[in-house]
């Protein structure tokens, strides 16, 4: 069976999505129509059907007789979603220490083995896509092992809302000089070591250092 092509509107959704995610379109920024179907090479129709599938995902704002336009990241929305992530991801991981299995200690480290050996960034400069989604499997594996699938859904769902903000504390944050693989490192070894305390002060601390990046970026701009 082959593959089924992406259409025109899927290939022009991709690329708007991921320019978005890569800081190069900046949050507030104007997507007019007439622009974006000149430089993809295809209609405004094919254009706008993207845009609206990116308004679906909250990456793309639709405002009547506006137009569209890239999200704007808020203070107030990322200080709560930070506070709710760092509760309840923390709560989790802390319910995985202690019911988790060998099996469930292994499958940790062979997701950090994986984020390890693949680089945040490509040799062009820009973030690597592929990084984001062995990063958020190493993430997602340290909080399978609670043994309870409501708390497990609830923590996954914040950290689906933050999607956005990660993918943008390098771009749009410009923290450049943290050390986010040795933050990973940690928080492996502290679940080798079945350190509970540790490993949810490591979450805790790495959770807040992306949301500061933006909260930087933010203050900067004036936005609340």
């Amino acid at each position: 069976m082959t593959e089924e092509k992406p259409t025109r509107a899927g290939v022009v959704y991709a690329r708007i999505r991921e320019e978005i995610f890569q800081g190069h379109l900046e949050p507030g920024q104007r997507l007019r129509l007439v622009e974006l179907s000149q430089r993809f090479s295809v209609s405004q129709s094919v254009v706008r059907e993207a845009l609206t599938r990116l308004s679906e995902q909250g990456l793309v704002r639709a405002a009547p007789q506006q137009g569209f336009s890239v999200v704007t990241v808020s203070l107030e929305a990322l200080n709560e979603l930070t506070e709710a992530r760092i509760e309840i991801e923390t709560l989790v991981l802390r319910r995985s220490l202690t019911r988790g299995d060998l099996a469930w200690q292994a499958s940790v480290v062979a997701a950090h083995h994986q984020l390890a050996g693949t680089p945040v960034q490509l040799p062009d400069g820009t973030t690597n896509s592929a990084w984001f989604a062995i990063h958020e499997r190493f993430h997602q594996s340290l909080l399978e092992g609670c043994g309870n699938s409501h708390l497990l859904a609830a923590a996954l769902t914040l950290r689906d809302a933050a999607t956005l903000y990660r993918r943008w504390s390098l771009p749009v944050g410009r923290d450049f000089d943290r050390d986010v693989a040795g933050e990973h490192r940690q928080l492996c070894d502290a679940v080798v070591r079945r350190d509970a305390d540790a490993a949810v002060a490591l979450l805790a601390q790495h959770i807040d250092r992306t949301s500061q990046a933006l909260r930087t970026a933010i203050a900067a701009t004036g936005i609340e």
